[in-house]
């Protein structure tokens, strides 16, 4: 990378419609296919490329809500080269049986490599999120992002903590649906996929009356233990509280079986015996110089925000005062990047701790 110069100011904001989109096909490098985003703005970017990683049963166009302001128009008018990535978790891609070792060991250095190619640069930046930054900080610790000179990780990254319900749903219910059930879908709340998955939603529904939108209440029994789990409803407009039935689908089974074992074991475990990885990540120092900075939402009822914490003490044992940490108050999972009020709150910690 050659300097980051800071950027000339914009005559106005940017928004969705100057975004000038191109979607290039990737290859992991055990062979799936992936996708790359390419979002750039109406002026040549001034700063050097930053690779943003969704997290597990969404997509790239997760941080493109309808919102009048986007983490992605943010990363434009701060001059930043924008590369979103869909990797094997995306409902935009074939649904698959992924496991975490897979994108840290075929996914991430595949896009990494090919962002450094299309750019000319030798080093990028990244912005995480969820099972993006776990399966991301997986295989930066493994020593096979050399390239990656600084990291944002929202949420959780080497430690995952989850509320007590969750931790007996994903221990107990996880492995009695697993035989009917191969995937799990948030989708499922608009469209059962036969009468398991009807079932399921009647009865969350049952459960979960913070709201009238179904997928949202879905989303909240997949992925943690909260009315809702992964916002605030306060932190959300209208608007973006209807676009998420389009952005959750699928998330399998065999995710959840490895996340299980990650929070018994306190750290990312891996599961495949993959070359390359180790088996646990929070043995021994990360294999990396990138500055990671931690971002946690104090409000997060998917992965508590002791996640990151224990991540932050971990890191600083290692190498003290080089990595950071953000509490976020008033904040849960994805209002970091979806909240109507995230572009002043959020926003500017993200992209300050981006450009050090």
């Amino acid at each position: 990378m050659t300097g980051t110069p800071e950027p000339s100011a914009p005559s106005r904001p940017t928004t969705r419609r100057d975004h000038i989109t191109e979607v290039r096909p990737l290859t992991a490098l055990d062979g799936r296919p992936l996708t790359l985003v390419h979002v750039r703005g109406s002026r040549p970017p001034t700063r050097g490329p930053v690779l943003v990683v969704h997290g597990a049963g969404v997509r790239a166009e997760l941080f493109r809500p309808p919102l009048r302001r986007t983490f992605v128009d943010a990363l434009i008018d701060e001059g930043w080269d924008v590369w979103l990535l869909n990797w094997r978790a995306s409902i935009d891609l074939d649904p698959v049986p992924w496991t975490l070792d897979q994108a840290a060991a075929y996914d991430h250095p595949a896009a990494v490599a090919h962002v450094l190619k299309a750019t000319g640069t030798d080093r990028l930046r990244a912005v995480v999120h969820c099972q993006g930054s776990t399966s991301f900080m997986m295989a930066l610790s493994a020593g096979l992002l050399p390239e990656v000179e600084t990291v944002v990780s929202n949420a959780v990254s080497l430690h995952p903590v989850v509320p007590g319900f969750s931790t007996f749903k994903i221990a107990r219910l996880a492995p009695v649906i697993r035989p009917m059930m191969p995937f799990i879908s948030p989708a499922w709340g608009d469209r059962p996929a036969g009468p398991l998955s009807w079932l399921m939603v009647r009865l969350v529904c049952a459960a979960h009356w913070e709201c009238r939108n179904s997928v949202c209440r879905m989303v909240s029994h997949t992925y943690g233990s909260g009315w809702p789990a992964l916002w605030s409803h306060a932190n959300l407009d209208e608007e973006t509280h209807d676009w998420i039935r389009g952005e959750f689908a699928d998330v399998p089974m065999t995710f959840f079986t490895q996340m299980n074992r990650c929070i018994r074991a306190g750290q990312l475990v891996s599961t495949e015996g993959i070359e390359g990885l180790p088996r646990t990540f929070a043995d021994q120092a990360p294999r990396t110089d990138a500055r990671i900075a931690l971002f946690a939402g104090e409000d997060n009822r998917c992965f508590l925000a002791e996640s990151q914490q224990r991540t932050y003490d971990f890191l600083n044992r290692h190498r003290p005062g080089r990595d950071s940490l953000h509490m976020l108050p008033g904040y849960g999972h994805l209002d970091v990047f979806l909240g109507c009020r995230a572009a002043t709150d959020t926003y500017p910690l993200i992209l300050e701790e981006l450009a050090r």
